[in-house]
């Protein structure tokens, strides 16, 4: 049985981690950049884990080769969205197809809501299951 003790969202790497500092989320970077990963930065106040498509801040840095950079955009959206959630994606392009290799969170909301587990049971002894925000329903600008 796994827990979560923490009580805090877990999408991508790290996730069971203290927050990364910002010498550490540099060494990311430095090592995705090593891998000739390009990266880009993404928001959202809905962190729900089918929500994949988060709001991308800026354009991908395809051409960024220094991690002084990319975290000059990370602390660019720090600064637009302090309530959100915001992640690091590397794309990995070698093979023709830009897919993710990397994805960690560098910022969260003060006030994490949470998800619960909804269980109901159906004909046939099938069970189903939802998941929901405690922030369903809350203004978008709210639910961070």
């Amino acid at each position: 049985m796994m827990t979560n003790p923490t009580q805090r969202l877990t999408q991508g790497q790290f996730s069971f981690l203290p927050d990364l500092t910002d010498a550490e989320i540099s060494a990311q970077i430095q090592y995705g950049l090593d891998k000739g990963y390009a990266w880009s930065v993404e928001y959202t106040d809905d962190p729900h884990p089918r929500n994949q498509y988060w709001d991308m801040f800026g354009m991908p840095m395809f051409d960024l080769r220094d991690p002084a950079g990319v975290l000059m955009e990370v602390n660019h959206c720090r600064k637009t969205f302090p309530n959100h959630y915001i992640r690091m994606m590397a794309f990995d392009s070698t093979r023709g197809v830009e897919s993710v290799a990397m994805s960690f969170i560098v910022n969260r909301p003060k006030y994490e809501p949470g998800f619960q587990l909804e269980r109901s049971e159906e004909g046939g002894r099938m069970m189903r299951y939802r998941t929901r925000s405690y922030a369903t329903g809350r203004p978008e600008n709210e639910r961070g």
